[in-house]
């Protein structure tokens, strides 16, 4: 059995058993602190459906208010005035089929997203078995296939987040630095919480969230009471 170091032991001590709200788990999360660097805050919600079936599978995007304490790096592959559109709207990379031919010869995937228009998909499909195990690939459904570059650009720049039920039924997604102050996690971990809560599949039977916890990167796990979140996302 793994030993746990005094630091861990100490934080997990000071969790109770229960489930919080979310300000009281953020200011907890913050006050058990001992690591050295602005950990990752993060969101993990279990998920009452089956997504072996394609009619229960959670996926989407949220633009997070306080985004996540970092720039993402964007690639963009377009072409003709679609590249000027992307430099100009402040891509970080910016290609056509040089870009396809870079990631595939190189492995080369020194970015957080990839923007793709829709004439370029034929050529970035053929990039699925290096983008996809990273979760790169562009896909319609989150915005990132699409003709308006520009808007993806801003929207990914300023704290958007993609969210997809694992194998498990499990979401995980960061929403911010353990360094943000209380109420810029409240509303990002906020924000997140309702657009898994609205994203609910029509399949989906029987209690939908059935579990949330909120943890940084070297801090415990708080469990979280999302009562107070699916009232207000209903509403």
């Amino acid at each position: 059995m793994k030993k746990v170091s005094k630091n861990v032991a100490k934080a997990r001590k000071a969790v109770e058993p229960k489930p919080y709200v979310l300000p009281e788990a953020v200011t907890l999360l913050q006050k058990v602190k001992f690591a050295k660097f602005d950990e990752t805050v993060e969101v993990t919600l279990r998920l009452g459906v089956d997504p072996k079936h394609a009619d229960q599978m959670v996926r989407g995007t949220v633009v997070l208010p306080h985004g996540l304490g970092k720039t993402k790096k964007v690639l963009v592959i377009a072409s003709g005035d679609k590249q000027r559109e992307a430099q100009e709207a402040g891509a970080d990379f910016v290609g056509g089929e040089e870009m396809v031919e870079k990631i595939q010869k190189e492995n080369w995937t020194d970015f957080d997203a990839l923007i793709s228009t829709p004439d370029m998909m034929k050529s970035v499909g053929r990039l699925g078995k290096v983008l996809g195990p990273k979760g790169l690939m562009p896909n319609p459904k989150t915005g990132t296939v699409t003709t308006d570059v520009a808007k993806a650009i801003q929207e990914i720049k300023a704290g958007k987040v993609e969210f997809r039920t694992d194998k498990t039924g499990l979401v995980h997604s960061p929403v911010g630095k353990i360094s943000f102050s209380q109420d810029k996690l409240v509303a990002n971990a906020t924000t997140l919480i309702s657009s898994v809560i609205k994203a609910k599949p029509p399949a989906a039977k029987g209690k939908y969230i059935k579990g949330c916890t909120l943890s940084s990167t070297m801090g415990p796990g708080i469990r979280i009471d999302v009562a107070p979140i699916e009232l207000a996302a209903k509403g």
